[in-house]
């Protein structure tokens, strides 16, 4: 277990940070890479040397532990994320075909009835329903910070917003539409047509270019909103309690979250096997990365989300598995999933998934998982 450990106070705490921190006494930041940043205590975490620590400059703050080989581009505000130069008109008509359910075949289900804004634009739900009250087989990504997301859906299939908004529109399982049908559709409802020719221009029409130029780029707006954590990252290092900033500690080092969410958007943007492909199970299975590359080695891969409001986004995981993210946390903390093959046909199958290396137990009790939680929270 962690207790927060009173302070100390003038020389005693620059002491008590240089030898927690690895710096010398005399505050020589080159040497800040000799050990790593625990400020830990045999009666607990230290609060205030954690103050310290994170009162520098970002570029100052203790390293990430990160695997050999594996960089993380570091922390940084909502403020740094691009914004993508967008016409209004387009992205107000975007809105509202992203709010309509007459997208879809049986005028019942809309962009928004799975990418909710109450839960970061994803639902809460462990996997999307559709047409007719239909099961899709995954959880439904949050679309926040999504302009800057470089291959989309959890497999990514799809490389632009707009490509990737003509998937569900024709999905059996999700809108269910025929999409060369959709423009006449639309054009017979209501001022759809004016609010298409003030968006592209004059006589330009409905059509489905046009369409999903205007999902894509309503989608291209949903920047994630300016919580407590960039407040801290901007220079108010108050805007963390102990607890949240203790969280903040843990991400970066023992808990190595860092691996594989770092930047604004805090992701590497890449694919891993976290071992919960359900490889073999006849209703379960999903080879994610695999159905787009056909490599063996991306059998049960899934793209790594973005964590900014990762706390209304669940449940989680690309199947929905964890309801609880005390739960989700607990099996990060056991190094997650590690199927093995149980007999040597499974051993001669090419095809059999391995979990990450990059994941590993990590020994978090459970107040640093709880502190790891309301970090996340804060997200």
């Amino acid at each position: 277990m962690y207790r927060f450990t009173a302070g100390k106070t003038g020389w005693v705490a620059a002491a008590l940070l240089a030898m927690t921190v690895g710096l010398p006494a005399g505050g020589d930041a080159a040497a800040r890479e000799a050990t790593t940043t625990v400020c830990a205590t045999p009666a607990g975490w230290n609060a205030a040397c954690l103050r310290q620590a994170y009162a520098r400059p970002i570029a100052d703050w203790p390293r990430p532990h990160l695997p050999v080989g594996v960089a993380a581009a570091e922390m940084a505000p909502v403020s740094a994320i691009p914004v993508p130069p967008v016409a209004p008109a387009v992205a107000a008509l975007g809105q509202r075909l992203f709010n309509d359910p007459r997208l879809s075949r049986a005028n019942a289900v809309a962009c928004i009835s799975c990418h909710s804004p109450a839960h970061s634009f994803a639902d809460s739900k462990r996997v999307s329903v559709g047409h007719e009250g239909r099961l899709g087989q995954r959880n439904t990504p949050g679309l926040l910070g999504v302009a800057q997301v470089r291959m989309l859906f959890w497999d990514g299939r799809a490389s632009t917003l707009e490509e990737q908004a003509l998937g569900p529109l024709q999905h059996p399982d999700e809108m269910a539409a025929v999409a060369a049908q959709l423009p006449a559709k639309l054009a017979a409802q209501g001022d759809y047509p004016a609010q298409f020719d003030a968006a592209f221009g004059q006589g330009a029409g409905v059509t489905l270019p046009r369409i999903l130029t205007a999902l894509a780029d309503y989608q291209r707006t949903l920047l994630p909103p300016v919580t407590r954590f960039d407040t801290f990252l901007e220079g108010e290092r108050t805007a963390l309690n102990d607890r949240e900033l203790l969280g903040l500690h843990l991400f970066r080092t023992k808990a190595r979250c860092m691996t594989c969410h770092s930047g604004a958007l805090l992701t590497d943007q890449q694919f891993h096997n976290l071992g919960l492909s359900n490889y073999g199970s006849r209703k379960y299975e999903d080879l994610g990365r695999y159905l787009v590359t056909g490599k063996n080695e991306d059998v049960g891969k899934f793209r790594t989300p973005g964590l900014r409001g990762v706390a209304q986004s669940g449940p989680w995981m690309h199947n929905g598995a964890f309801a609880q993210m005390v739960g989700m946390l607990n099996m990060y903390n056991a190094g997650m999933s590690r199927p093995v093959p149980q007999n040597a046909q499974q051993a001669a199958d090419l095809k059999f998934p391995v979990t990450s290396p990059l994941l590993q137990r990590l020994q978090l009790t459970s107040d640093e998982i709880i502190a790891l939680k309301s970090f996340l929270e804060v997200l």
